[in-house]
């Protein structure tokens, strides 16, 4: 037993050096160790399934059957690859650049209308602008594959369907990016730098583009990327508005691949999984250059 300085009486443990340890410090180095394996254990089961699309990407179709399946055997990866590009006349190459038109103009066009909306909502006073907040805030509590059935029969009655039109003009309307780029825009934007540029004689649409967008650059950079991640793994929609092969995104195209490799007159297993690995490539790609972007603008609304 040993007196502490507030006068409480405490065991100790006797040290590395015979020298005595509390058992508050003991127990804090088990729930470090403790919370330390949880969060390697929750890193390999996030790792494991790339890991395993990254070795099957490397095997051909007897290896992939009568091999390890996350460890590599014979590597036919750059085989695999080249058979995917040029497999049914290079349609895998329209698919990407079909998916990157669909996310990049999708993310820019949602990007800008996001930003403009949360601004006005965020600097803004005019009637019925909190019932305009409830709304945003209402429309992105709906899941999106309920609009699509309802969008898909507009679509079709203004002859959109079938089109890159209707799969770019439901990725350009987000509610949520509209409520996250208003937050920001409440913490970014300081209203008397507005009034000094109004004072200046600066338009409205000068202040947005010259003045707004500057101040907005981080919470931008975090709505395009979300949009873009968003864009290029949506399924639903253009599996419902998409009818011919070559608007397809790589999404619905190896989903197709998939569904028929069992039909084809070719094992078609490794042409998915070494597709499924090379659609990933972009996704990494931008995550990477983006990823201080998106740091601090996912944190600046909470540290305001």
């Amino acid at each position: 037993m040993t007196l502490t300085k507030s006068g409480r009486t405490g065991r100790r443990r006797p040290g590395p050096e015979g020298e005595a340890m509390p058992v508050g410090i003991t127990q804090s180095r088990r729930s470090r160790i403790l919370v330390l394996i949880g969060l390697v254990l929750f890193a390999l089961y996030s790792v494991a399934p790339v890991w395993w699309l990254i070795v099957s990407a490397t095997k051909d179709q007897q290896g992939l059957l009568y091999s390890n399946g996350l460890w590599f055997e014979d590597f036919h990866f750059f085989d695999n690859v080249q058979t995917v590009i040029e497999y049914n006349d290079g349609i895998f190459l329209r698919w990407t650049f079909n998916s990157v038109l669909y996310a990049g103009a999708g993310a820019f066009l949602c990007t800008l209308v996001s930003v403009a909306a949360g601004y006005a909502l965020s600097r803004y006073s005019f009637p019925g602008r909190n019932l305009g907040l409830g709304v945003v805030i209402g429309s992105f509590l709906l899941p999106q594959a309920l609009l699509t059935m309802p969008l898909y029969l507009l679509f079709s009655k203004i002859g959109l369907t079938d089109t890159a039109w209707g799969v770019l003009i439901p990725f350009v309307i987000n509610p949520f990016m509209v409520y996250l780029a208003k937050v920001y825009a409440d913490g970014a934007i300081p209203a008397e730098l507005l009034e000094a540029a109004r004072m200046d004689g600066a338009s409205e649409i000068r202040i947005f583009f010259q003045v707004v967008l500057r101040l907005m650059t981080t919470g931008s950079a975090t709505i395009f990327l979300l949009s873009f991640v968003g864009n290029w793994n949506n399924f639903f929609l253009p599996l419902t508005m998409l009818r011919g092969e070559d608007k397809w995104p790589l999404s619905i195209g190896l989903y197709f691949w998939n569904a028929q490799r069992t039909d084809s007159e070719i094992d078609l297993t490794t042409l998915v999984l070494t597709g499924a690995l090379l659609s990933v490539i972009p996704l990494a790609l931008i995550m990477l250059a983006m990823q201080r972007y998106w740091k601090s603008g996912v944190t600046l609304g909470s540290l305001k």
